[in-house]
């Protein structure tokens, strides 16, 4: 097998044109595997762990274009080269066929489309603050999806942005439903009247499809990025946008979802709560319940709960009730998992996801059954993984972190990164269960069946007794529609749950019973 490489000084393409390109590449004969990345320090190790690094990237830097291929032969890898020559030149040379007015700055599409009241700002994070400032200077509110944007920035920018009455949703924000419309990662759910603040894009997307497709609705659902309830944000955006939705008539419950916040921020939700005359459900997770249950909120322990509490009091029936139902469900996952563990052969889980806060949920629900996991971000430091690339016991992987995605699609739209891991994991005789985690909408990888159907099949022909244990964020009004995508995941042989509750408490009995 040859492994042959060039540097491009200075070339720079958007992550998704080149996951495109990489992808053709991968289909020419010959061709065994290939990556086309600009030269972060973080592609640069997935390079090195996948076999595709050369010693001429070492030079490379942030702003260099890297071009690795794997294959059969010189000729083949000549052809390859030539091809990638080209598909750059066409992405370049791309016009846009849609016919409609292209806007070059911020000022001209706020005169192209007068009465526009949000900008949603998606570009490279050391320029981003920039722009989101003079959207908020034009009186338009801010989705601000890019990361990379510093701490101080964001504390300008939303102490700006509540003086002027407006809204900040980020930075690295990837959620939010405004007046039925689905913003960046976002699902098509139905109108209603449950009011969602989210520090916690999987989880805003989680809970927000659960409650649609238990029949109930969404009014608004306001994502403020992750780092908003930390001590040096302060909770700033989640404690205006809970201000918006106590006044928006429409609204008549409000759902609260985040990691645990600071203490001092968690005062101030708390304290928020106390002045809201609608009933609030929050689910911290992984937080202190204590705080919110004594400001009159109702706890939840995870998404699934929040949401099927929402659900039933939209609708008019008892919480209790909803319970019920849920208890019932574990007590058949109980009887599932002791079927399901007879036939195991090995004794390891190995979870691949794309959404944090599921990995995080997961990880809790695990704590719970089997203990502390390792993880590229566990909930005890103990458990860290000491090499990203190789998995050490019960490994939950949270593969939407940076050292996954820097200057690389979001494991939401690029499947390759995972798709190689599960291969990986199959090919050991420890690992029993692969649980992953897809999450549709818009934004998300159109066709995500496309991806995983052949790799979990060549995964069970590796290792046929290997269990696939799945959940599928969505509904069957997202682009994708979930129940084709979970019909299309049964057919390759993988078993897909509910929720990431279900699916997390599945595995933890399994596991259980098989260490």
């Amino acid at each position: 097998m040859i492994v042959k490489g060039i540097l491009k000084k200075g070339a720079y393409y958007d992550s998704v044109s080149l996951m495109i390109v990489s992808k053709e590449l991968n289909q020419l004969e010959g061709i065994k595997d290939s990556s086309v990345v600009m030269g972060t320090q973080e592609n640069r190790a997935i390079l090195n762990a996948a076999g595709l690094m050369v010693s001429d990237f070492d030079k490379s830097n942030d702003t260099d274009l890297l071009i690795s291929i794997k294959a059969i032969s010189e000729e083949a890898i000549s052809k390859a080269f030539a091809k990638v020559d080209q598909l750059l030149k066409d992405i370049r040379n791309k016009h846009d066929e849609t016919g409609d007015v292209k806007a070059h700055s911020l000022e001209q599409a706020v005169k192209q489309l007068s009465g526009a009241n949000l900008s949603l700002i998606s570009i490279a994070g050391k320029y981003a603050a920039r722009e989101a400032m003079k959207a908020l200077q034009q009186g338009l509110h801010v989705m601000l999806f890019s990361d990379n944007v510093s701490i101080s920035e964001e504390i300008e920018l939303k102490q700006f942005a509540r003086n002027k009455g407006l809204m900040v949703m980020g930075p690295d924000c990837g959620t939010a439903i405004i007046n039925g419309i689905p913003l960046a990662f976002a699902n098509v759910v139905q109108k209603g009247n449950i009011g969602i603040v989210a520090a916690s894009g999987t989880g805003l997307q989680e809970v927000s499809s659960l409650i649609s497709n238990e029949g109930a609705g969404i009014s608004q659902a306001i994502g403020t990025g992750g780092r908003d309830v930390k001590k040096e944000v302060g909770g700033i955006m989640f404690i205006e946008a809970m201000k918006a939705l106590a006044q928006d008539e429409e609204t008549k419950i409000i759902v609260l979802i985040s990691k645990p916040p600071h203490e001092e921020v968690l005062q101030k939700i708390s304290d928020e709560i106390k002045k809201i005359k609608k009933p609030v459900i929050a689910i911290l997770i992984g937080g202190n319940p204590k705080p919110l249950r004594n400001a009159g909120a109702i706890p939840a322990h995870n998404l699934e709960e929040a949401a099927i509490y929402a659900a039933s009091l939209s609708k008019g029936i008892e919480v209790e009730k909803a319970l019920n139902k849920i208890e019932l469900r574990d007590v058949e996952i109980l009887a599932q998992s002791e079927k399901l563990a007879k036939n195991c052969s090995g004794k390891y889980i190995r979870g691949l996801f794309s959404g944090g806060t599921l990995c995080d949920e997961t990880q809790l629900i695990l704590k719970d059954t089997i203990g502390y996991v390792h993880s590229n971000a566990p909930l005890n430091p103990d458990y860290q993984l000491k090499n990203l690339w190789k998995s050490e016991g019960n490994t939950i992987l949270d593969m939407g972190e940076d050292e996954f995605t820097s200057g690389r699609p979001h494991p939401m739209i690029d499947f390759s990164l995972r798709n190689k891991r599960i291969i990986e994991e199959a090919e050991n005789k420890e690992v029993a269960i692969i649980l992953l985690d897809v999450v549709l909408g818009y934004g998300s990888h159109l066709d995500p069946a496309s991806e995983l159907v052949p790799v979990i099949r060549k995964a069970l022909e590796i290792s046929p007794k290997l269990l696939f244990i799945c959940s599928v964020t969505g509904t069957n009004q997202d682009p994708q529609n979930r129940n084709e995508v979970i019909h299309k995941l049964e057919k390759a042989g993988a078993l897909v749950m509910p929720s990431n509750v279900a699916a997390s408490k599945l595995v933890g009995a399994i596991a259980k019973l098989i260490r």
